[in-house]
């Protein structure tokens, strides 16, 4: 078994997707600037892993991401001009961005699935446990999802992986994890991990969401695995490879949330999301659920 890494400090969040499903509005915006209500939506993970104390973030691009290391760097003529107004409070959002963590970037050249892109990782990273964040997930900061994955991953060694139970007719969506429960609650040993099953073959209703802590022992795997569903290599075929023999990273945990997640990932929980969000604003919420309310009366 591997030893426990104290103080991870790394998080890695793959951005180099095309996002298709939000043609045309992507054609020339990466789908990780569209605005939650009104911050991009990678601005929501950044904060999720600074938050959780990870303040060293690499992101994995490709081409037409430039607007995401400009969205984190600094605008010096936007700030100029906000200072002359006097605008103070839309200057400290702006320069919120900037200042939030170390960013790095690499681009993944060839999109070969997420996987591969965590494989970009490897020279940054080296030997040291790091946290990888895709960006369709959002997870309320009330429910801190992230610094408990790194709590067990730092006590346990090995790699985390957040599950999340969904209705046995949506199981087909996700990867999947077979478990053995733990003397805690919310923890569970991963003893085996599909890529989206068929309905009738997923070995429980626990699903795969976005945030993994993984051991540095991931990359050497990745490089040997083949390309796997939809012709990619898919990090849950590693991560399968580490839940069937811990002498190869360590154990497999999975934590298992039961707290508010966004999936902005699909148009509709997309919309959702705003409305979610925008609903518990202090500024917005008050008048935009008035709104919503006298909205839906007429519409039913």
């Amino acid at each position: 078994m591997t030893q426990s890494h104290p103080g991870i400090s790394k998080a890695v969040i793959p951005a180099a997707g095309l996002g298709t499903r939000f043609l045309p509005a992507t054609k020339a915006t990466p789908k990780e600037m569209l605005p939650v209500v009104d911050k991009p939506a990678i601005q929501y993970v950044v904060e999720e892993a600074v938050t959780a104390g990870l303040s060293d973030v690499l992101m994995i691009t490709g081409r037409n991401k430039r607007p995401l290391e400009d969205h984190f760097d600094r605008n010096y003529e936007l700030e100029s001009a906000l200072t002359r107004k006097g605008d103070a409070a839309r200057l400290k959002k702006v320069q919120e961005s900037s200042d939030l963590a170390t960013m790095h970037y690499v681009r993944q050249g060839d999109p070969r699935g997420l996987g591969h892109a965590v494989l970009c990782a490897a020279p940054h990273v080296g030997d040291q446990p790091f946290a990888v964040l895709l960006g369709d997930d959002l997870i309320d900061p009330r429910d801190p999802l992230l610094a408990r994955m790194v709590e067990i991953q730092e006590r346990e060694g090995g790699s985390v992986i957040a599950l999340m139970e969904v209705a046995p007719e949506q199981i087909h969506q996700y990867g999947c994890a077979a478990v053995e429960p733990t003397a805690e609650g919310d923890v569970v040993r991963i003893t085996g991990l599909v890529e989206k099953p068929e309905a009738g073959e997923a070995p429980s209703n626990l699903a795969i969401i976005g945030r993994y802590v993984l051991d540095p022992a991931v990359f050497d795997i990745l490089r040997r695995t083949e390309p796997g569903r939809g012709g990619e290599i898919q990090l849950t075929d590693a991560l399968q490879v580490l839940a069937e023999d811990e002498r190869t990273g360590g154990p497999v945990h999975g934590v298992v949330f039961k707290g508010r997640r966004y999936d902005t990932g699909d148009r509709s929980d997309y919309l959702r999301a705003i409305v979610r969000l925008a609903c518990e604003r202090e500024d917005l919420g008050p008048d935009f659920k008035t709104w919503l309310r006298s909205y839906v009366t007429e519409e039913m």
